[in-house]
């Protein structure tokens, strides 16, 4: 029993240790660092999307403009190659950043469930990029939209699991239209760092960029309940889809247009989270 309880403690003991060191490497000034450089890639992604949204509004819709779209587009710049490879590296710490703060932080567990989703979404970015940088190409994501509602609607109930992700990414579109609207994403801020102007310029960027990104998003999970009941995989889609759908409406090219500037005006937004967001 004295083994027993000996070796059970110490299983307690190397556990605990293996979490502090795990937390103590989250919080380093290395993983600080590589969560700015990844900030800053994330604003350059948006910049490229909303770039190629307008290109859609204005006539030239021959590029995708969702994260696959833009990362192709910068694989064919000068140096390219070695642009995507910082942004692999910078999404990484996107990616354990954002784990970090899912697991070992003691914020709300919404605002943890947040971090959780975030690793997911930086995860699949690394791997589109990992995709494009090693074998030449990568899928759309209304491809991989496609495909992934496809296998849901194949499985027991379905149309009920893929009807429920479209409410849920609805949910979170209106969230994000919520935190545009009342500045809730100040409290990401560092504002004791920021001027008077600095604070008013991100203020403004970031209500912007949030209700765009919400909208857009929002979007997205009405295609995905849509695909639910019709039974139709091809009815989902991801940004690209939903950006071009936006011109088919009777407001034409001008709404997407909107959106787009959202995009970029978030671009902006990332860049100046690059320096005063909280890690």
């Amino acid at each position: 029993m004295s083994t027993a309880h000996s070796a059970g403690r110490g299983a307690m003991d190397a556990g605990r240790e293996a979490k502090d060191a795990a937390r103590r490497a989250a919080d380093s000034p290395a993983m600080t660092t590589l969560a700015r450089v990844g900030l800053a890639c994330r604003g350059v992604l948006y910049a490229l999307i909303g770039v190629l949204a307008l290109q859609i509004a204005f006539g030239d819709g021959s590029r995708q403009a969702d994260k696959s779209g833009a990362i192709t587009t910068i694989a064919g710049l000068p140096f390219g190659q070695v642009l995507l490879w910082i942004m692999t590296v910078g999404f990484a710490g996107l990616a354990l950043w954002q784990a970090s703060e899912a697991l070992f932080s003691h914020r709300k567990a919404t605002d943890r469930a947040q971090s959780g989703f975030r690793t997911g979404v930086y995860v699949l970015i690394c791997v589109t990029l990992l995709s494009v940088l090693l074998a030449g190409q990568a899928k759309s994501d209304d491809k991989q939209s496609q495909n992934l509602t496809s296998k849901l609607l194949d499985l027991p109930g379905g149309q009920v699991i893929v009807g429920l992700i479209g409410l849920g990414i609805v949910a979170l579109g209106i969230y994000w239209i919520y935190e545009g609207a009342t500045k809730k994403f100040e409290r990401e801020l560092d504002l004791g760092r920021m001027s008077p102007k600095a604070r008013k310029v991100m203020e403004r960027l970031g209500q912007a960029g949030y209700i765009a990104r919400g909208v857009i998003t929002g979007g997205a999970g009405v295609f995905v309940g849509y695909a639910a009941i019709t039974f139709d995989p091809d009815k989902a889609g991801g940004i690209d889809a939903t950006l071009r759908r936006f011109a088919d409406t009777p407001a034409g090219p001008w709404l997407l247009a909107v959106v787009a500037l959202g995009l970029l005006l978030f671009a902006g937004y990332c860049f100046g989270e690059s320096r005063w967001r909280r890690t």
